[in-house]
Formats: C-alpha cells, sequence, structure tokens
C-alpha cells in the first residue's frame, strides 16, 4: 500500500493540477506534464497504480450507518442520511461528489494519453486501462446510485470545468456497462498474486458489471455476467472445513489476500502490516468507549434458526435470557454479532470481580471508561481481529469491497425476479454459502409449505451474508422498502439481562426492548435520492435539482 501511496502523489502532479506551459506553448523542464510523462510501461504503471487510491476503504463500512444494520453512536453525515434527517447542504453530499468526479477525471485522463506510451506490447497497455475502466465504474456506481440522473463525463474536466447538465442515469448506467464489458475483454482471469495483488481482473469487471445491472433491474445482464464469472472456475467461498469460524475468519488477518488462500474477495482494498493502517477493529469493539457499529434488533432478528425458519416461525426460539438469542440460529449469526463467552477486545464486560475479561459475557450501558458500551446491547465481532483492538491504528484487516459470495447472490435474485430461479439454482448459490457454516439448506418446497416468501427469503439472504460490508442502504432503496428507514433503531430486550439494573439508563419500549436511536423519517417523494450538492448547484444551476428538495 505504500507504492499506492507514493503513485497517488505522483499522479496528483501530471492529473490533479494542469500544468501552465509557457507562452511559448512548450513543456516545462522541471514539471511533469502530459507532453513528459505518457512515455513507457513503467509511466503507464505508475499512473495506473495511482487509481486504485479511488477505491473505497473503510468508508464503505462506514456507509453501513445509512441502512437499519448498525448504529453509530454520535451524529455522524452518513447516519444522519439514513435518518432522513439532513439538506443539500450536508457536507458528505460534497465530498462524494467531488472526490468520485475527481477520480473520474483522474481515470479519463489516463484513457486519453495512455495510447502515447512506446510498450512492447500493446495489449499491457489495454490491459492498465481496462483496469481504470473497472475502477471508474466503481465511482459512477456510487454517483448514480446517490443522484440518479448524473453528468457522464469521458473527458478529462476537473470540478470546476464540470459545467454540463445532467445525463438520465439509463444512459450513465448503459455507458459503463459496456465500459466495464470492454475492461473485460483485456483483463486476465487469473486472481492477482504478488506484485499485482490487488489489482482489477476480469472477475472484478464482470463481477461489478453484474452489481450494477442488478441494482438498475437489469435482471438479464445481471444473471449473465454472474454466471461468467461463475463459470470462470477461478473463485471459490473462503473456507479451511472449519464451519465454526471460516466466515468470519474471511474479515480477519487469517483472509487476507497476501495469504494466498482467499480465492472470494474479488474487489478488495488491501491493508499491509506497517502500510496503510487503520482502526476498524478497535472502532468495532473499543475497550474504554462506545462502540462505532452497535448492531440492531432488526438485524439480529434477521437471522434463521437452524431449522431454517424464521424467529416468528420456529419452535426453537424460546428467549428467557441474553445468551438464549444466540442459541440454535444461524451460524453466521455469532460470527457476525458476538455471543457471550467469545473472545473479544472489549475487556470489561459488565460484571463486578470479572475473572475474565478477555471473554465476553453481558453488555456494558454506563460509560466510565473502563470497557466497551453498547447502545443496542449487542456488539459485532465481524472485521474485529482481536490483537488490533487494544492498539490504535495498527490494524490491517483487508476490506472486502466485492465477493464471489455476492456474485452467487446476485445470480440466484436474478433469476427469481425473472421467474426461472430453481432449485438447481439455489444449491450451486445460496447453499454454497449456507455449507460454508452449515446451515440447513435453503429449500424452494419448505419454503412454500412454511408459507414463506420467496422473494423475502433471498433478500434476507444477502442481508445475512454481507452484513456490515455497506450494501444495505442500497439494497433497501433498491427494493424500494425506504419505511425500513423510519423505523425506530432498537436493541436488546434488558429483561434479558441477569442485572437489568445495567440498563436503568435506557429508553424501552412497552416490551422491554432498548429504544437506541427515534424521529428518523423517510419521504417516499424524496429521499430515495440525494438532493444535489448546494455548492454545486450554486456553481452550475443547470444541474437541477432532485425531485422534493
Amino acid at each position: 500500500m505504500k507504492r499506492i501511496i507514493t503513485y497517488s502523489l505522483i499522479l496528483s502532479v501530471f492529473l490533479l493540477g494542469a500544468c501552465q506551459k509557457d507562452f511559448l506553448d512548450r513543456a516545462p523542464n522541471d514539471e511533469l506534464t502530459d507532453e513528459t510523462f505518457w512515455e513507457n510501461e513503467e509511466h503507464l504503471r505508475l499512473a495506473a497504480n495511482a487509481l486504485y487510491a479511488n477505491v473505497k476503504a473503510k468508508n464503505t463500512v462506514d456507509m453501513e450507518n445509512m441502512g437499519d444494520n448498525t448504529l453509530w453512536p454520535s451524529t455522524t453525515m452518513y447516519q444522519r442520511i439514513g435518518s432522513g434527517n439532513y439538506n443539500s447542504d450536508l457536507n458528505t453530499l460534497n465530498t462524494e461528489w467531488t472526490t468520485q468526479y475527481r477520480g473520474i477525471r483522474q481515470a479519463n485522463s489516463f484513457l486519453k494519453n495512455y495510447q502515447k506510451a512506446d510498450v512492447d506490447d500493446p495489449m499491457i497497455a489495454e490491459k492498465y486501462a481496462a483496469e481504470v475502466r473497472v475502477i471508474r465504474g466503481l465511482m459512477y456506481l456510487y454517483l448514480t446510485e446517490f443522484w440518479g440522473d448524473m453528468p457522464l463525463v469521458t473527458e478529462p474536466l476537473n470540478i470546476d470545468e464540470l459545467m454540463i447538465p445532467r445525463d438520465p442515469k439509463e444512459e450513465v448506467v448503459d455507458f459503463v456497462l459496456n465500459d466495464l464489458e470492454d475492461a473485460a475483454q483485456y483483463l486476465p482471469e487469473e486472481i492477482p498474486t504478488g506484485e499485482n495483488l490487488g489489482r482489477m481482473n476480469k472477475g472484478a469487471a464482470l463481477a461489478l458489471k453484474a452489481r450494477i445491472a442488478l441494482y438498475n433491474e437489469r435482471y438479464d445482464v445481471a444473471e449473465d455476467a454472474a454466471k461468467r464469472v461463475m463459470d470462470m472456475g477461478v473463485y471459490e467461498l473462503y473456507s479451511t472445513g472449519n464451519p465454526e469460524s471460516d466466515y468470519k475468519d474471511l474479515f480477519t488477518y487469517a483472509g487476507k489476500l497476501a495469504n494466498g488462500n482467499n480465492k472470494e474477495t474479488i474487489i478488495a482494498r488491501l491493508s499491509l502490516e506497517d502500510e496503510a493502517m487503520h482502526n476498524m477493529s478497535r472502532e468495532v469493539q473499543v475497550p474504554d468507549q462506545v462502540i462505532r457499529w452497535n448492531p440492531t434488533k432488526s438485524l439480529v432478528d434477521t437471522y434463521l434458526m437452524e431449522d431454517g425458519l424464521p424467529i416468528d416461525k420456529s419452535p426453537l426460539y424460546n428467549v428467557e435470557n441474553y445468551e438464549d438469542v444466540f442459541a440454535n440460529r444461524d451460524p453466521r449469526m455469532v460470527q457476525t454479532i458476538l455471543e457471550p463467552g467469545s473472545e473479544w477486545g472489549g475487556r470489561y464486560d459488565g460484571r463486578e470481580n470479572n475473572e475474565n475479561p478477555d471473554t465476553f459475557q453481558v453488555p456494558k450501558f454506563q460509560s466510565d471508561g473502563r470497557g466497551a458500551v453498547s447502545l443496542t446491547g449487542y456488539y459485532f465481532t465481524k472485521y474485529v481481529e482481536p490483537s488490533a483492538v487494544p492498539t490504535y491504528n495498527r490494524d490491517f484487516n483487508d476490506f472486502h469491497l466485492l465477493r464471489y459470495a455476492e456474485v452467487l447472490l446476485t445470480y440466484a435474485e436474478a433469476r427469481f425476479e425473472q421467474g426461472e430461479l430453481t432449485q438447481e439454482d439455489l444449491d450451486v448459490t445460496i447453499n454454497l454459502l449456507r455449507d460454508r457454516v452449515g446451515m440447513k439448506h435453503m429449500n424452494l418446497a419448505e419454503l412454500t409449505a412454511n408459507g414463506l416468501d420467496i422473494r423475502e427469503e433471498i433478500r434476507r439472504e444477502r442481508r445475512v451474508e454481507l452484513a456490515l460490508e455497506g450494501q444495505r442502504y442500497f439494497d433497501i432503496k433498491r427494493w424500494r422498502k425506504g419505511e425500513l428507514l423510519a423505523k425506530d433503531v432498537k436493541g436488546a430486550n434488558v429483561s434479558w439481562l441477569p442485572n437489568p439494573e445495567i440498563a436503568n439508563n435506557l429508553r424501552t419500549d412497552e416490551e422491554g426492548f432498548i429504544i437506541a436511536l427515534t424521529d428518523r423519517v423517510f419521504d417516499p417523494e424524496r429521499h430515495y435520492l440525494w438532493p444535489v450538492p448546494l455548492p454545486q448547484l450554486e456553481r452550475n444551476p443547470d444541474l437541477e435539482q432532485n425531485p422534493g428538495w
């Protein structure tokens, strides 16, 4: 990752700051410009590498706060967006707009100039260009999901030159899908290793195409792209044969791409020890403050029982004590949500005279600097490397932006939405995910017999598998389920606690469930799209504001 930072600095010289020519229109001898940089393969590699700085890192997990899976302890910009209590002057709106377009400008500059380079094999240049197209596709994905119609820019305009009206979202999506298809033709199928670790390949182009197509209800395109990734025979679910920990381990050091045993992650933002480190594990279980990601009752209730039935239908669900919540559930629950008796980094767990503070027992609600405090009574264990919790910015987990698991989920959903889903489809997609953790298979006949909605069960599977990976908000919007964002955020039931008095400071509903956040709103006339940021409208009125804002 150190080389990415270095390359980003180099790139900023010739892609971000346009060098002024002198009055004779000559390129300065002491500065990098388009006239002096694009000369050889090394230049292309430097420029392509620098584009990877635009791939989201921990902020893809931060975006989980816009959905209903988790709650941040203080008011953040993403949380304000998820609660519906924001306007066009919110800083994050303009930051996302300018950041994505700045990256697009960098990509456009590369694509305009890369053919100038003198390379022995033209296919090498095309491969780098294809990688850049995939990264540009990621940026257009966020822009169109946030705002809908957006200016389609294919020239290296900077943000101050972007004085054009918005293009229809459908046209932008068409462009990106075609661009990704073109990119796939020049990218290798094999998973990059060695010095190429983390680079975009053919699977990345097709998997991203599948996601964008699914988001935009191009179900036939999504099915085709996902199936092509499946048929490549390159990817497989991460598994060491230990169903009790494999899913969780994928998001720890054990599942890092650098280890060479992860063939599931397709697009990631890599972290290496002593280089580009972060604070993810500590923030999840910070031992002397309120944790940053508080799992919600809504997420906890989503996990099926081990008999394959929801908690409101299964005879196995019988909760009298806090630990009962975790009993007999889909095994991914305890590999995502911290179960009593598990190793953790939160230390003090709410009990006096605790003899084993490294083992979690009960939640803590009073903030006194002596242990991890939860707003909902739940803690995540996913994305936690216990050894990194006591440290500060010394975590080097990879961030997994797109996994083979998502490709399988996309294929199943696309098949269903076209009315073509079969049991065989489930067995090569969702049931593979369940096999990894030893969960009962999804069976179409059983779903029907139990009165379960197949669409909702496929969506449940996606929520469970991809929890804390930054996709829930986008799924809620594309499924037109915005009303979920208007609900109060709730947590555990205080009556389940061995010492309910530790939650005396909390507000609860009539059944005893913690009310962690209220006053959320969702207006379907406007909240399915973000407002165009005020600074952009002031600069360019031709953009026009989105409906309702």
